[in-house]
């Protein structure tokens, strides 16, 4: 074989790697858990909560609350309005909820996504929120954004970076039959100093949204009505600081 047979032949091997790797991240990246038929119907307006797209990405559901916003990242893989019934109850309960798209949905694609929220809507009171990756990601922002918000709220994740602050406080949730609940405990040094651990009885990792059942999850012995709504009522309680 001649040096040009070899470099012909070597080009055409890194080309079909490169499609290969384009094929792979394309099917990894083009599948991902859908939204449930009680998630869909929870993006529909009712008399207590207004439903709007907005131009960043996502969704706001405005409740009859003022002042008070939580700035919600889904999980990863996650669509979006999965979350649609959790983001109503806390709206409906008085603090107003962006529930915001992610690229591919992914939220470490898009950890800056929250800094165009709080730049254009006025609040007085701002929370970061997530699931799973997209809990670890809206910590990981908080970490660079502590003086701008009053607390971090984790549903199934744990911080990757400092949270210290004097007035910063964190929220966190799991279920107990959550299948990654040993690495959820992980980082306590990261915790600042007012920090809420609620382990809901019975829940598993998957029920904080509406999207079947997800690999490597535990089997959860209550609903997902049951849990959202414990998870709603502590996120609710947190924001009032009760």
């Amino acid at each position: 074989m001649t040096l040009k047979s070899r470099r012909k032949k070597k080009t055409w091997g890194i080309l079909a790697l490169i499609l290969a790797l384009i094929l792979a991240g394309g099917f990894y990246f083009g599948t991902y858990y859908h939204a449930d038929e009680t998630a869909i119907a929870a993006m529909q307006s009712d008399e207590e909560v207004k439903i709007t797209g907005i131009p960043e990405g996502g969704y706001l559901f405005d409740g009859p609350g003022e002042g008070t916003a939580v700035i919600f990242y889904p999980g990863a893989k996650v669509e979006t309005i999965a979350y649609a019934p959790l983001m109503h109850e806390i709206a409906e309960g008085g603090s107003d909820v962006f529930l915001l798209d992610m690229p591919l949905h992914m939220a470490f694609l898009g950890i800056e996504k929250a800094e165009k929220i709080r730049q254009n809507y006025e609040e007085t009171s701002w929370y970061m929120a997530g699931h799973s990756l997209g809990a670890a990601m809206a910590a990981r922002y908080c970490a660079s954004h502590l003086s701008e918000y009053d607390g971090l709220i984790l549903l199934a994740g744990y911080p990757t970076k400092d949270l210290h602050a004097d007035h910063f406080r964190l929220l966190s949730i799991y279920g107990s039959e959550d299948g990654h609940r040993e690495m959820l405990q992980k980082n306590p040094q990261y915790d600042p100093e007012d920090t809420t651990i609620v382990v809901i009885e019975g829940g598993n990792h998957a029920q904080f949204g509406n999207y079947g059942i997800q690999s490597g999850d535990g089997i959860a012995s209550i609903s997902s009505e049951e849990q959202q709504k414990q998870t709603s009522e502590a996120i609710l309680a947190f924001c009032r600081n009760d």
